[in-house]
């Protein structure tokens, strides 16, 4: 086979592999899997669903339920809803970053959840982003926007992030079961968080809070996160860890990710070995690591996938526009560029990496070369933490829009015989 044909092969192994696993992990049948547990109790029936998958959830809820939605309302990403659903208000706010959208939503929700009786029932829907999407702050907009930038940029994972979120926040860590009181809470979730800590996805509005006063201390310390007196004050306010009046059913996850990756892998020829589905550390390692492992199998005489599902983080030191897919799969550029047939590719199940257009990026042993001659440097890129323009400069990007789910990200090695 001619060296452009199999790279162009190779991509669009990659592509078939994504469009794939993305399908396998869209909430439509998990969510109507989850429905059949819920039983109407005669009152009203309020839909809320928050979150990057939002959109997608409540339409799966709604098609199921019919005209037995009282109300409802969902609160998910800009660009994500994708159109009018019948008793249904629909509001698009900021992510990763709260604004006056995501304010004014939350605000609604708390409105139509106020005053409810026990007869009542509120059908929570909960996919990842919904810590941002879904915010009634108990600090200023300035003074969340500040720690939350800080805690993004410092390299602190999405536990720890969330950690300091719910204690700053009126309906994070169970605060929003506990306005829904006594009115029941049937809570749906798609997991975008590694082990599915229910008190963590999305900040867990619906679930006790795990985590402590001080552990939200330790990771401000940690990260030398400057706070000011009154946040450090609600930092040490324990949020509820009883609640009586929720049922929760997790509906997706990474593993399920991986395992559609998998099957598709081996359709095409590959024999796929599914690495973890918790990883869990700075993009770029996680990127050296995968080229490190093509580095050792590139003899092999037959075709090999190696997969891995979870979350990597990017410590932010340079100006640059990227993500952590991105910056995972230009950082293994280098080390796959004396190889053979072999590409690494690495996206968000959401479709979003960063605050960028794209879901992730691809390489293969081609990148290097090809940025070369463009004299664009790889490292100095992720220096800047600019994988975005890299990729863009060698067609690297992977773009697929809002995809309607969110399950963390997947991260394939592809080594073609």
């Amino acid at each position: 086979m001619q060296k452009g044909v199999m790279f162009l092969s190779l991509k669009n192994d990659a592509l078939r592999i994504i469009d794939s696993a993305i399908t396998a992990a869209l909430p439509d049948t998990a969510v109507k899997k989850a429905l059949q547990d819920l039983k109407l109790s005669g009152g009203r029936l309020i839909l809320i669903s928050i979150g990057k998958a939002a959109w997608s959830m409540a339409k799966a809820a709604s098609d199921i339920l019919g005209d037995k939605l009282d109300d409802g309302i969902v609160i998910t990403k800009y660009d994500h809803s994708m159109g009018h659903l019948p008793n249904i208000r629909i509001y698009e706010a900021g992510h990763p970053i709260p604004d006056d959208n995501s304010f004014a939503a939350t605000e609604q929700v708390i409105n139509i959840v106020s005053g409810l009786s026990p007869e009542d029932q509120v059908l929570f829907l909960i996919s990842g982003g919904g810590s941002a999407l879904f915010e009634k702050p108990l600090v200023s907009k300035e003074t969340l926007e500040d720690v939350t930038k800080q805690l993004l940029a410092s390299g602190a994972d999405i536990v720890e992030i969330n950690t300091i979120r719910k204690r700053l926040s009126a309906v994070k860590g169970g605060k929003f079961a506990k306005l829904c009181e006594p009115a029941e809470v049937f809570s749906v979730v798609l997991s975008d968080i590694i082990g599915d800590p229910l008190d963590m996805i999305a900040s867990g509005p619906a679930y006790p809070d795990d985590s402590t006063c001080e552990q939200a201390l330790e990771i401000i310390d940690r990260y030398k996160i400057k706070v000011s007196d009154e946040v450090e004050r609600l930092l040490k306010i324990e949020t509820p860890d009883t609640i009586t009046n929720v049922t929760t059913r997790i509906t997706g996850s990474v593993t399920q990710l991986c395992a559609a990756a998998e099957k598709t892998c081996r359709e095409l020829g590959y024999e796929p070995i599914v690495l973890t589905a918790s990883l869990n550390c700075e993009a770029r390692e996680a990127g050296s690591f995968l080229a490190s492992i093509a580095q050792y199998h590139n003899s092999s005489n037959k075709s090999l996938a190696f997969i891995a599902g979870g979350e990597t983080v990017v410590h932010l030191k340079g100006s640059g526009k990227g993500g952590r897919n991105q910056e995972l799969a230009l950082s293994a550029a280098l080390g796959i560029s004396e190889l053979n047939n072999v590409a690494v590719f690495s996206i968000g199940s959401d479709g979003t990496d960063g605050p960028t257009d794209a879901a992730g990026g691809y390489v293969d042993n081609n990148t290097s070369k090809l940025l070369d001659e463009k004299g664009v440097s790889i490292f100095e890129f992720l220096e800047n933490n600019d994988a975005y323009n890299a990729l863009k400069a060698c067609d690297g990007l992977i773009i697929t829009g809002p995809t309607g789910t969110n399950v963390n990200d997947l991260s394939v090695l592809l080594i073609k015989r």
